[in-house]
């Protein structure tokens, strides 16, 4: 059994608290929004480049303690360490034993995306066994399936691949994208990302599925141009890359960029109308995608 603390505090003190309560013996520590799941809520994470200044104004630090651990002495210790006069109010709730791999498991079930296409844990058997089965367990790279934008990219490539056609996966992640496409019946297929663990994760991923992919964490590994170019990222990379992105779809080519809330499509449209003409192909739970063709 453990303890789990919840303690208040301020923006100014959250992060020096929560450091203190590590170095007196807490197993992990987190900050999360008092104010969560009020009108007061505030968002913490914006997209690249856009780095918040401060934490909520209102927190609270969450740490995990071990049963043995004598809460009053190592509280009192963190407060003095972070420079409090006394200990925030605080409150204590006993986590029990529990078998950790299987409840997150539970967490996860197969996830269709059409009818030819579904999502599937390692741990589950395929509901639709004749339909196209990727497996993919949650892990340290974006793209599982679940998230809207994944699902309307995915959707876009069981309309749009046909067998032969090549593929750029611009920001792969996971890799499920250039996967599906592979699955789909894509010839060249290639994934980019800068984040060599998304490229690790996606090569993973690949062999395991068995997709004949590519992938590369540098842009300059790009070379000519594909018949389809999907990119799910964030809507200011998005606009940012747009010379890039369009640079590299064939003429009579497809280009599908998600990442994109539907307030912000029309920002992507206008970055990309100097190259390729774009519309809202799609809205799934407020997220939009976007489609464009390039004439041949």
């Amino acid at each position: 059994m453990w303890y789990s603390v919840t303690l208040k505090a301020e923006a100014e003190r959250a992060e020096a608290l929560s450091e203190a309560l590590m170095d007196s013996g807490a197993l992990s520590v987190s900050i999360e929004d008092a104010d969560a799941g009020t009108d007061r809520e505030k968002p913490q994470f914006g997209e690249p480049g856009h780095v918040n200044e401060r934490l909520w104004d209102h927190s609270n630090v969450v740490a995990l303690f071990d049963a043995d651990v004598e809460l009053a002495v190592a509280l009192a210790q963190a407060a003095g360490i972070a420079g409090l006069d006394a200990v925030p109010e605080f409150t204590v709730d006993e986590v029990a034993e529990q078998n950790w791999v299987q409840l997150t498991q539970s967490q996860f079930d197969p996830i269709r995306i059409t009818d030819r296409m579904w999502i599937v844990p390692s741990w589950h058997d395929a509901p639709q066994p004749d339909a196209i089965n990727i497996e993919m367990d949650p892990g340290m790279a974006f793209g599982t399936g679940s998230h809207p934008t994944t699902h309307l990219c995915l959707q876009w490539l069981t309309e749009h691949v046909a067998p032969g056609v090549s593929v750029l996966d611009y920001g792969c992640g996971s890799g499920i994208l250039a996967i599906a496409a592979a699955k789909l019946g894509a010839g060249d297929i290639l994934g980019v990302d800068i984040d060599p663990h998304a490229v690790a994760a996606s090569k993973a991923n690949a062999e395991r599925n068995g997709a004949a992919a590519v992938f590369h964490h540098s842009a300059e590994a790009i070379k000519g141009k594909f018949d389809r170019v999907v990119a799910n990222i964030l809507t200011n990379p998005l606009c940012v890359l747009a010379p890039a992105i369009a640079s590299h779809v064939a003429d009579g080519g497809e280009l599908a960029l998600s990442g994109v809330l539907a307030a912000q499509a029309q920002q992507v449209i206008d970055a990309y109308a100097p190259y390729i003409a774009l519309q809202v192909g799609a809205e799934r739970e407020g997220w939009v995608r976007l489609e464009g063709h390039r004439p041949c």
